[in-house]
This record gives C-alpha cells, structure tokens and sequence, in this order.
C-alpha cells in the first residue's frame, strides 16, 4: 500500500541518508497523551512561517498544545491546565 507507515520515506534529493543515521535506520517518535511529542534528535523542525529551527540534544520534547513559551519546544506550560 503507498504511503504505509512501513513503507521506506523517499531520501531527498542528493541526500544519501537520513539525518538520524545509516540508511533505513529510522527516527523515534513517541505520542504521549496530555503531552509533548518526543523525537529522537538531532531534529530540524520547519516552522509555519517556513522558518526552520533545530536541536542536536538525542531527544526533544515538541510542543503539541501550544501553550509553550518556547515553542515549537515543550516547556511543560501544558501541566498548568491538564
């Protein structure tokens, strides 16, 4: 089935693997409810605007209530209302 969440993601152009590592090594991502998102790093986040952040630390926490002071970055502002 196309875009199946096991099918391999398409390498960008001139790219030979991905940022997380080798080839087909692939990127952890951990839902939490009533929190943040959690991915392995190091990430490049592109913004709405179309400006790109990023973060080198081996896990992030993104914000997904947008509540966050610091966002795209979980700064916990979300244990204030939960």
């Amino acid at each position: 089935m196309p875009n199946s969440p096991s099918d391999p993601a398409p390498s960008p152009a001139g790219s030979a693997h991905s940022p997380s590592g080798p080839p087909g090594d692939p990127r952890r991502v951990t839902m939490r409810r009533k929190g943040p998102m959690l991915v392995e790093g190091p990430v490049e986040v592109e913004l709405e605007d179309g400006s790109v952040v990023s973060s080198d630390r081996f896990r992030v926490a993104l914000c997904t209530c947008r509540r966050s002071r610091r966002y795209p970055w979980c700064d916990t502002s979300h244990r204030d209302r939960a």
